[in-house]
């Protein structure tokens, strides 16, 4: 697996990147192919002292993206690796072409993974509109006079293109673009 570390306004230290390499590392197990790993430490809050670990590992065009907070960084690498773990397992059945095989046997050694019932991806309401051309900022008003998380639209700024616009978990607003 191909590691790259960022930080931001937090300094870490060796011995705990080498921790969260030798955890999501464990992970390899199910892929076919080499994944790719982002690794993102950082500080929040006023005294900064939440410490964040987020992970996101694209293994051949699927991403896995998860993040932990607290005051442990040890801590968050294992809460996160499991999460993704449960990701992986949740939605073994879709996942199982990009999956290497028999990454799912359990050796006798090691416990079975509890794994919540998987559901199927039932689409319970369809809507239709037009999209019609706009600057993202009165896409965001609508947005918000509609109390919704995202919006889709026209980017009259630019082109015209198909843009979603939404609320982000840390505040502010994202905007994804046709490219």
């Amino acid at each position: 697996m191909k590691f790259q570390f960022a930080e931001k306004r937090i300094d870490v230290e060796e011995d705990v990147k080498d921790y969260a390499m030798k955890k999501i590392g464990k992970l390899e197990k199910y892929f076919k192919k080499e994944a790719d790993a982002q690794v993102m430490f950082s500080a929040e809050g006023q005294d900064k002292g939440r410490r964040v670990f987020e992970v996101t590992i694209n293994n051949d065009g699927v991403f896995y993206r998860t993040r932990a907070t607290g005051e442990d960084l040890y801590a968050s690498v294992d809460h996160a690796v499991s999460a993704i773990e449960r990701q992986i397992h949740k939605n073994k059945t879709r996942l199982e072409k990009k999956l290497r095989q028999g990454a799912f046997d359990r050796r006798e050694s090691e416990p079975a993974p509890s794994v919540d019932e998987e559901k199927e991806f039932e689409i319970i309401r369809t809507k239709r509109f037009s999209l019609k051309p706009m600057t993202p900022e009165e896409a965001i008003l609508q947005m918000n006079l509609l109390h919704h998380k995202f919006f889709v639209f026209r980017n009259f700024s630019n082109g015209g293109g198909f843009a979603v616009v939404y609320v982000r978990e840390g505040g502010g607003y994202g905007m994804i673009e046709e490219g």
